[in-house]
């Protein structure tokens, strides 16, 4: 009996400590939430009125710009995927390589050949530990992206894009997988096309009855989409990189109140496990007195 409550002691002083460190990662990470949300709704206003000034440029122009050019046969697509650089998020990174692995499916149907492009460990580690190759990874800013590493993104994806049938590392569509952060309950793994730009989609593209304001285009319409769709898309990347930022976080929040609430149940049980083993421990050693006081006294009567 007693090594036994000794294990369920140490048992229980261990899971102890376990809540305590989940505890403080939940504190941590809902801490954090709201400068992410903060963030991704600060960004949201600029990507909305730049995502005007392009529709309105690819409206009211007839210019042919080779972001915004479909190819006759496309061949070969480029899928970035936003996961997170450190674990215990629940299934947060896993949600969205699924979601990559059935768009690729449905691009191969078409027929398509693929080339990745990761974000973060998790991404990074599931691609080697499957052996499956991958053109570039970015890592080491999942929780709290920049400008700059989207800018980097946006520029090396619009590169491949650009390059002629035929090169090295030349793609005909990008498509990006993410995490829409809609609540804190509620994270949405989502794909969406890049390029050839579609100005429409996504939560910031402007209503259909909102009107959209006049333009005049200097020095020519060509040139502003030139300077105007490459931060377009740096943005919409940028964007994304923000919700999935916020959604990362309050995924691990969630994690760790499931994990600390685990713990408090664990904990109960194995206290009252603990309690159930000592008392049978001491009910057996009073059965144990009684029954040898009954022998001394049977024993003693039998001699007088």
């Amino acid at each position: 009996m007693a090594v036994s409550l000794r294990e369920y002691r140490a048992r229980i002083k261990s899971t102890e400590s376990m809540k305590k460190i989940t505890r403080a990662m939940e504190l941590v990470a809902a801490s954090r939430i709201a400068k992410a949300q903060q963030r991704a709704a600060a960004a949201a206003p600029y990507a909305r009125e730049l995502t005007r000034a392009v529709s309105a440029v690819a409206t009211y122009s007839n210019v042919d710009h080779p972001l915004t050019r479909e190819e006759e046969n496309p061949r070969r697509a480029a899928v970035l995927i936003i996961t997170s650089d450190r674990g215990l998020a629940g299934a947060y990174s896993a949600s969205v390589l699924k979601e990559a692995d059935r768009l690729a499916e449905r691009l191969r149907d078409e027929g398509k050949e693929i080339d990745y492009y990761l974000t973060g460990r998790k991404a990074e580690a599931y691609f080697r530990f499957r052996g499956r190759s991958y053109v570039q990874a970015w890592t080491g800013f999942s929780d709290q992206p920049t400008y700059d590493v989207a800018a980097e993104i946006g520029s090396t994806l619009i590169a491949s894009f650009l390059k002629q049938q035929g090169e090295e590392g030349d793609v005909d569509e990008v498509h990006l997988v993410y995490t829409r952060f809609r609540s804190m309950i509620t994270q949405e793994p989502t794909a969406v096309r890049l390029l050839p730009l579609e100005v429409v989609e996504g939560a910031e593209a402007p209503s259909t009855d909102e009107l959209l304001p006049l333009y005049e285009f200097e020095p020519s319409a060509e040139q502003v989409l030139d300077g105007l769709l490459p931060q377009y898309v740096q943005s919409r990347i940028f964007y994304c990189l923000l919700q999935s930022a916020a959604s990362e976080l309050a995924a691990r929040q969630r994690a760790m109140k499931a994990a600390t609430d685990n713990a408090d149940e664990l904990i109960k049980k194995l206290t009252r496990i603990a309690n159930q083993a000592r008392q049978a421990g001491i009910t057996q050693e009073i059965s144990e007195i009684v029954g040898g006081v009954n022998a001394l006294a049977d024993a003693q009567a039998a001699n007088d």
